[in-house]
């Protein structure tokens, strides 16, 4: 049962309210503020990102830094748009994802720089008869990069845990995370050909397109294993699940990337074949489990809205306007007849936020917190419908 059914409504678009009762938020009900935590969280992974950009511009020299820092950023171009069109539904906070990108690009390259020769050390002493050049390439660097990347998705489980609500949300935070590192790599990569032959070649133009164009998405794939296993974690209570969830992740994103960086020798280093009979259709089977995440958090925003509309709060015209994406299209247009699509989209999204919060509240996932959620969300939704229908009967003509 929703705690508290609200007056009923009208639906958007339609004719405006006579009257809407507010919603009394109890005192004491609010969230503990996690700004400064956002802020220090930032700050800190940022400074490691000007230490790494410092490092790699006297490393390389000024041209190569900025021309490989550009040719790096087409890359990340793609990554980002693909990263946004899963995270369309349910956007995440922009502070969150700015976080996922520095720690990324900054923090888990500063971990694997620092780690990354003592692992190789003690695996070697492991692995004696194994050749140096495939622990370092198939074992030392899955391992450490892998679980340096991890560790940020891990912070985000409890610096925003009211926003990392299931899969889609660990996807699109370890997506993030694995485009900033991806991004600092092909730098490296990309200068270290331009040295070899000493300046702008086909090498260089070469590695661009195998890294850049080819498979830009690598690191992205590798890390999403960790994001969609701690998002299944957290979707019932319990610290044993999230320490599960983040094993198991972590251990299929360095399974993962030790056979993309091992796969070529089954296939005697013909790395185009590789390419179409292994990488191609696996990212094609990634973009399958996407679509169908994507669907299931749809059809769990309508059943869980459809609650609320029983006990009142929104009509059965909204949570179709609220659950379908021909809805929100349509919503987004009436809206913008009147100037009012900024304020629409934040319907849309707190209505969204509300439906997931709400399955939290169903799993048992902090009851306390999420109640008084629920209650601040639902407080914000009329305000904004009150907005929006005042607005639109405004710009009526008389």
């Amino acid at each position: 049962m929703i705690s508290q059914p609200g007056p009923g409504l009208s639906g958007l678009p339609g004719e405006p309210a006579d009257s809407i009762a507010p919603l009394q938020v109890p005192s004491g009900s609010r969230a503990g503020n996690g700004t400064v935590l956002n802020v220090l969280l930032i700050t800190a992974a940022a400074v490691v990102v000007v230490l790494v950009g410092f490092f790699l511009f006297a490393a390389l020299g000024s041209e190569a830094f900025i021309l490989c820092g550009f040719l790096a950023l087409i890359p990340l171009g793609i990554c980002l748009l693909g990263l946004h069109w899963i995270d369309r539904w349910e956007p995440e906070p922009r502070a969150a994802l700015l976080f996922a990108f520095l720690w990324g690009a900054g923090v888990s390259v500063a971990i694997t720089v620092l780690l990354g020769s003592m692992v190789n050390e003690v695996l070697m002493t492991l692995l004696p008869l194994t050749p140096a050049d495939v622990i370092a390439t198939v074992v030392q660097a899955p391992l450490v990069e892998e679980a340096a990347k991890g560790l940020g998705v891990l912070i985000l489980v409890f610096a925003r845990r009211s926003h990392f609500d299931g899969p889609l949300d660990g996807i699109v935070y370890a997506g993030t995370i694995g485009a900033g590192f991806a991004f600092t790599e092909n730098i490296l990569y990309f200068s270290a050909a331009l040295f070899e032959t000493g300046g702008v070649s086909l090498q260089l133009g070469f590695v661009f397109v195998l890294r850049g164009l080819f498979s830009p998405f690598a690191h992205v794939l590798f890390t999403a294993a960790v994001g969609l296993a701690l998002g299944l974690a957290v979707r019932k209570p319990g610290g044993a699940r999230i320490v599960v969830g983040f094993t198991a992740g972590l251990a299929a994103a360095v399974l993962g990337h030790m056979f993309w960086n091992g796969g070529m020798a089954l296939v005697y280093d013909d790395f185009f074949l590789f390419y179409f009979l292994l990488q191609v259709p696996l990212f094609v089977l990634a973009l399958a489990g996407v679509a169908y995440l994507r669907r299931a958090e749809q059809r769990l925003t309508r059943a869980r809205l459809g609650e609320y509309a029983a006990a009142g709060w929104f009509t059965p015209a909204e949570v179709e306007m609220l659950a379908t994406r021909s809805g929100r299209r349509q919503a987004l247009r009436w809206a913008g007849g009147f100037g009012a699509k900024p304020a629409m989209r934040t319907f849309i999204r707190d209505a969204t936020h509300l439906a997931l919060t709400r399955q939290q509240l169903v799993n048992g996932r902090d009851p306390r917190m999420n109640a008084a959620r629920e209650e601040r969300i639902l407080a914000g939704l009329i305000r904004t419908r009150a907005v929006l229908l005042q607005t639109a009967g405004t710009a009526r003509p008389s």
